[in-house]
């Protein structure tokens, strides 16, 4: 029996990369896009496009805007969802959520999930910096991604 194992690597030179970030709850974002970048400096990327929008639930949209350009091998997504004392908490991530992965599904471009959900602010900048940087982490997946969706297309 032949065994053949396909996975992606950590290689950014020559990879095109687009990040949709939320404005709301700006403290956490933009600590979550400094670690993005910070990993994708360390691994040889580039250029990054960056598009700032609204909140966490209109990512979604200009992902899929940025999907359809055919101009990124991977779109990360980053927002930052605080529970409140009402469901919108609920509403916000489950359908932010959706529409990345619908994104990523209908267009074949990895869209990668970097929207935190957390309980209160300490827990967002704990995850945004202070103990670790998911931006960094979230970033990795993308290249990971980028680069196995390439291998792909090499095998066709």
């Amino acid at each position: 029996m032949e065994v053949r194992t396909v996975e992606g690597g950590f290689i950014g030179a020559g990879l095109r990369i687009g990040i949709v970030v939320a404005r709301f709850n700006d403290l956490l974002t933009e600590e979550l896009l400094k670690g993005a970048l910070d990993c994708f400096e360390r691994h040889g990327v580039e250029r990054v496009d960056v598009v700032k929008v609204p909140g966490s639930f209109e990512i979604p949209l200009v992902a899929k805007r940025m999907a359809e350009s055919g101009r990124y091998d991977a779109i990360l997504a980053l927002g930052a969802v605080v529970r409140g004392e009402t469901k919108h908490f609920d509403l916000v991530a489950n359908e932010v959520a959706k529409g990345v992965a619908k994104v990523s599904l209908d267009t074949g471009v990895p869209v990668i999930f970097g929207v935190i959900t957390v309980e209160d602010e300490l827990q967002g900048f704990n995850r945004a910096g202070v103990k670790s940087n998911k931006g960094f982490e979230y970033a990795m997946t993308a290249l990971e991604m980028a680069n196995l969706m390439k291998r792909f297309k090499e095998r066709e």
